[in-house]
């Protein structure tokens, strides 16, 4: 079966005058919570298999198995924690924020599942911290579901009490990495944690702990009625399902839309987006710190493969940043990097130092003043920062050099021509590069 409409989005009305806050009678009378019903009647066993056997990848950014991950629980340890990630701090990445704007309640539906499931006693929603409309929607969404017996009672079959709270973030990028997560939820500096031990074993507050993106929860209660055969008819054998996509930069329609994993980055814009402002140039496909796509990767197959296929870091957020022609790339990974050099939390020295030194010297090349050494440089302090496994406790050095190494190996000729020959001693170079 391949897509044949909206899934995740199927209660949100594609005209934006007519979207409104879904309630959860709203919900209720199109079908919400059925799901939740059905699990409470299955053995929790049951619901792992069955999210197991649908394939469904995490759509946070890394992409791991969502059934795999809640197998790494400790069988009998207790109590365990479901730390919800809409941090959605990635540059370029806004499809949770839709999802909770217009039905927070698929959202608590698919939180009551895994926590069932997973025999969860307590769920933390870790929103972003502007995010101040989201995390309103969110409480209040909350307390309709208590009134109405989804949270603050017993598990069926068991003793374990399963409440959720919303926790808002203060604002720091780093805390979208699952243990900068966790350090912050426990009221601490959002420093990520050196691994192992890994969340599922000692997470929040030292207890077996599943983080799950907003959009991979959401997935869960249509996964339960339709069957994990209806799932992995959708999307490719390796990613499988549907998948929102945020679409901004040079296209006419920018926003979220709904279609399989695996859909051409080029029918993505031209269906749904109304094509591309101008002339298509390049794109990034998950969020600045996947990396660019090249002017001649406007086909490109948005799946969990897209890495090995084109030379990218992954998929990511799917959050397509499309740019045509008339964008200045140098001046766009420059402020790329100013965003990870600012964003650092310091901790690593590879990144702490790689990042601020990349911003010195593409600041450096937009002004007029790199040399040749700079763009051989710019590489070796990337490969430094984020090839080499074990260098940095988290992923944001290496988010930093895939995006300078594929801008540089992708569009050479936008760096180098905005480059002037090495500096002869003795002669000075004005912002604008001549010598005089």
């Amino acid at each position: 079966m391949a897509f044949s409409g909206p899934v995740l989005l199927k209660r949100i009305p594609n005209d934006p005058q007519q979207r409104k806050l879904l309630r959860y009678a709203d919900y209720v009378a199109t079908g919400g919570y059925a799901s939740l019903k059905k699990a409470w009647g299955m053995p929790a066993e049951d619901i792992i298999k069955l999210v197991v056997d649908s394939g469904l990848r995490g759509r946070g950014g890394a992409g791991f198995p969502c059934g795999t991950k809640w197998t790494f629980l400790p069988k009998e340890s207790f109590p365990r924690y479901l730390a919800v990630n809409f941090d959605e701090s990635e540059p370029g990445t806004f499809k949770d924020r839709y999802l909770s704007d217009y039905d927070p309640h698929v959202l608590l539906e698919g939180i009551a599942i895994a926590g069932y499931a997973n025999k969860i006693s307590t769920s933390y929603i870790y929103i972003r911290g502007e995010y101040h409309k989201q995390a309103k929607i969110l409480e209040e969404a909350l307390l309709e579901a208590y009134a109405n017996g989804i949270f603050g009672q017993k598990h069926p079959g068991t003793d374990i009490v399963h409440n959720c709270y919303v926790h808002r973030g203060a604002g720091a990028y780093i805390c979208g990495e699952e243990t900068g997560l966790l350090e912050s939820l426990e009221g601490k500096r959002g420093w990520p944690r050196i691994k192992p031990p890994f969340p599922a074993v000692a997470g929040a507050f030292a207890k077996p702990t599943i983080i799950n993106n907003v959009e991979t929860l959401a997935c869960l209660p249509y996964i339960l009625e339709h069957g994990a055969a209806w799932f992995k008819s959708m999307g490719t054998p390796s990613s499988a399902g549907p998948k929102l996509f945020g679409v901004s930069g040079h296209v006419n329609r920018p926003g979220v839309y709904e279609d399989e994993l695996g859909i051409k980055m080029s029918t993505l814009i031209d269906k749904y987006c109304g094509g591309v402002k101008g002339k298509y140039r390049a794109a990034i496909p998950g969020g600045v710190s996947m990396g660019i796509l090249g002017t001649d990767q406007f086909d490109a197959q948005l799946d969990f493969d897209i890495g090995r296929k084109y030379n990218v870091l992954g998929l990511g957020t799917a959050g397509v940043i499309v740019m045509n022609d008339q964008t200045d790339l140098v001046v766009m990974l420059r402020n790329i990097v100013r965003f990870f050099a600012h964003e650092s939390c310091g901790q690593c020295t590879p990144c702490r130092e790689g990042t601020a030194w990349m911003h010195k010297m593409l600041s450096r090349i937009v002004a007029g003043y790199g040399t040749a050494k700079d763009f051989d440089l710019l590489l070796e302090v990337g490969l430094s920062m984020g090839s080499m496994p074990g260098t940095t406790i988290c992923g944001l050095a290496d988010g930093a050099n895939w995006a300078v190494k594929t801008f540089l190996q992708k569009f050479p000729e936008d760096f180098k021509k905005r480059l002037k020959r090495d500096v002869v001693p003795g002669v000075t170079l004005t912002p604008a590069g001549a010598a005089v």
